[in-house]
């Protein structure tokens, strides 16, 4: 069973962060073999979305609000357990971020910098593709947004 919580970056404990930081780490910079500075001071001004399950974090969103990252809404640091994969975990991680976006800012632009190898998945949230395919940290990427927010 797992136990969604969203919390502020001042709201967040030492072990939330510890967590969130882990799993970013185990993904983004080993699995993907992928050196990029993570800390890049726009925590502070996001909120978290974390999934706990038996004590461990099993997914984890970045969701900042317009204006912050870019002018649009967005959602980033997307990432599941690899334990956990293929299980449903992400699409309803980034579900829930959709309609916190919601809750939050109302009906406005999601926009995300999406691996150009996870367009599928995005496309199936209802997210398109608006722009070319770009490198990012040595990864090729891609600007989609939101066609709409779940309700």
């Amino acid at each position: 069973m797992k136990n969604w919580v969203l919390k502020k970056f001042d709201d967040l404990d030492a072990r939330e962060l510890y967590a969130i930081l882990q799993l970013r780490h185990e993904v983004f910079v080993v699995e993907q073999n992928c050196v990029f500075q993570d800390a890049d001071d726009k925590d502070f001004s996001c909120l978290h979305l974390m999934a706990w399950q038996d004590g461990k974090l099993v997914a984890y969103s970045r969701i900042a609000p317009p204006g912050k990252i870019y002018a649009e809404a967005s959602i980033g640091r997307v990432v599941t357990s690899p334990a956990l994969r293929k299980k449903g975990l992400g699409k309803e991680l980034m579900e829930l971020s959709l309609k916190e976006i919601e809750k939050r800012y109302g009906p406005v632009p999601v926009k995300l910098g999406a691996q150009l190898y996870l367009k599928k998945f995005y496309t199936d949230l209802g997210f398109l593709q608006a722009g070319p395919p770009y490198l990012e940290d040595g990864i090729e990427h891609i600007e989609m947004f939101a066609r709409k927010n779940p309700k």
